[in-house]
C-alpha cells in the first residue's frame, strides 16, 4: 500500500510554499514521523513528516520550486520490507532533488576554486553552519561548537567569522566577470515588502542616545558564574535591555502602542520581540508577557527562540504579536544605525557595538566601555518628549541595574538570586 504525503497550511493566509530542502532521497526508508522535507513559506520554514514507515517511492518536485498547500510532494510505500541496515533518518541530504534535475556541470577553473578548508572526521556542525565556514575559509576543528555534544551551529560559525573581521578569504582572483541569480525566498520577499511599507506608511523618526555599560558589565562578571549555576543559562546582555525596556514602556506607554485605522491601541504588557538572524533571513520571535519574567526566566526564553530560529523551527505563533522590537547589530560590528520599525508596532531600541571611549565623568576625563543605543519610532503616536524621554530612562536604568528592583541587596535581587 502507499500513501500520498501532502503540504499542510502553515497558516490560515499561506496559500504556498517553496521547496527549501528534501531531507531524503527516492528509495530510502523513512520511520512514522520522520522528516521527509523542509518548506519555507512567507512566514516561517516547517517540516513535513512521514504519516508511516515505509521506503520512498516517489519525491515532486525540486528545491526552489513553489507550489500550492495540499499538494502531494511524495509517496511512501507502507507494504515494503524494512532493510536490515535502515536507520531513522538523521541528517538533511542536502539538494538531492537540484542534483537530479540538474545536468553534469563541468569542473570550474582553477582560478575560481574556494580555499581549501579542513575539517576534521569528528567535528559536528549543522550543514549553514559548514557552509559559512567554508565560504569564510575557517578551519571548522578550530571552532568550539556549544550545540548539543558540541556541534557547531550557525551563530558559533558567525562568531568565528566576527573575529577574523568578517572578510571572506579569497583564492586566485578570477578575470571574468561573472554574475550569479538565485531566486528570492518567499521570507525574504515578505520580509522586504514590509520593510518598504514600514518606510512608507509611517512617520518614522530615530532618535539616539549613549549608555555608560560599565555598571551592567560588572554586574555580569561578578555574578556570571553564580547565575550560570543556579539557573542553567548564561547571563546576556539581553535579559538586561528587555528589562530596561519593560519598566520603561509602562511609564511611556505610548512607545508600546499600535495604530488600528483610526484607533490607537494602548497594551498593558510588553510582548517584545527579538531579532534573530536565521538561516533563511532575519526573523522576530517574541517573548511574551516579558514584564513579569525574571532576568533567568528572560535568558531561558531567548535561547530557546533563538535555538528554533537557527533550527528553522518558529511558529507563526511565536513570531505574531509582538508590542516592541529589539534588535542588536553590535553582535555584528555596528556602531550605530537606524532600525526600521517593525509594523504594526510603533518602536523599536537597536543596540550597538561597545567600545571603550574617553568620556567626561565627575570632572575627569575617563575611559568606559559605551554603547550608541537608537529608538526608531513613529511620529504619529509618539511625540519627541516621549520618545526621548524613554530612551533616557533605559539609558538610565542601564546606568543603575539596582533601580530594576528594590530591597536591602538590590544586585541580588535583580538577579534572583
Amino acid at each position: 500500500m502507499a500513501i500520498e504525503i501532502i503540504v499542510p497550511a502553515p497558516g490560515e493566509s499561506v496559500s504556498e510554499v517553496t521547496i527549501a530542502n528534501w531531507l531524503v532521497k527516492e528509495g530510502d526508508w523513512v520511520e512514522m514521523d520522520a522528516p521527509i522535507a523542509e518548506f519555507e513559506s512567507d512566514k516561517a520554514t516547517f517540516e513535513v513528516n512521514a504519516e508511516k514507515a515505509g521506503v520512498v517511492e516517489k519525491l515532486i518536485g525540486n528545491i526552489g520550486d513553489t507550489i500550492a498547500i495540499n499538494t502531494v510532494i511524495a509517496v511512501i510505500n507502507t507494504e515494503a520490507a524494512r532493510p536490515a541496515s535502515a536507520t531513522p533518518t538523521a541528517a538533511p541530504v542536502a539538494a538531492v532533488k537540484e542534483e537530479k534535475a540538474a545536468p553534469a556541470k563541468a569542473a570550474a577553473p582553477v582560478a575560481d576554486a574556494k580555499p581549501a578548508m579542513v575539517v576534521a572526521s569528528d567535528v559536528l556542525a549543522s550543514p549553514m553552519a559548514l557552509q559559512l565556514l567554508q565560504e569564510y575559509g575557517i578551519d571548522a576543528s578550530q571552532v568550539k561548537g556549544t550545540g548539543s555534544n558540541g556541534k557547531i551551529t550557525k551563530l558559533d560559525a558567525l562568531e568565528a567569522i566576527v573575529k577574523i573581521g568578517g572578510v571572506k578569504q579569497s583564492g586566485s582572483k578570477s578575470t571574468g566577470r561573472n554574475a550569479r541569480r538565485e531566486k528570492m525566498s518567499n521570507l525574504r520577499k515578505t520580509v522586504s515588502k514590509r520593510l518598504v511599507a514600514s518606510k512608507n506608511e509611517t512617520a518614522m523618526l530615530t532618535t539616539f542616545n549613549e549608555v555608560n555599560m560599565k555598571p551592567v558589565m560588572d554586574l555580569r562578571a561578578k555574578y556570571k558564574k553564580r547565575f550560570e549555576e543556579q539557573f542553567g543559562v548564561g547571563l546576556g546582555f539581553m535579559s538586561f535591555f528587555t528589562r530596561a525596556v519593560c519598566i520603561a514602556l509602562q511609564d511611556w506607554p505610548a512607545v508600546n502602542a499600535s495604530i488600528e485605522g483610526e484607533e490607537i491601541v494602548y497594551h498593558d504588557y510588553c510582548d517584545i520581540s527579538i531579532a534573530v538572524s536565521a538561516p533563511k533571513g532575519l526573523v522576530v520571535p517574541v517573548i511574551r508577557s516579558a514584564e513579569n519574567m525574571s532576568l533567568d526566566e528572560i535568558e531561558k526564553e531567548v535561547k530557546r527562540l533563538a535555538g528554533k530560529a537557527r533550527d528553522n523551527k518558529l511558529t507563526i505563533d511565536e513570531m505574531t504579536g509582538g508590542t516592541f522590537t529589539i534588535t542588536n547589530g553590535g553582535v555584528f560590528g555596528s556602531m550605530m544605525s537606524t532600525p526600521i520599525i517593525n509594523q504594526p508596532q510603533s518602536g523599536i531600541l537597536g543596540m550597538h557595538n561597545i567600545i571603550e571611549r574617553p568620556i567626561a565623568e565627575n570632572g575627569q576625563v575617563v575611559i568606559r566601555p559605551m554603547m550608541y543605543l537608537a529608538l526608531s519610532y513613529d511620529h504619529r503616536i509618539i511625540d519627541g518628549r516621549e520618545s526621548v524621554s524613554f530612551l533616557v530612562r533605559v539609558k538610565n536604568l542601564l546606568e543603575n541595574p539596582e533601580m530594576m528592583l528594590d530591597g536591602k541587596n538590590p544586585q541580588e535581587k535583580v538577579l534572583g538570586l
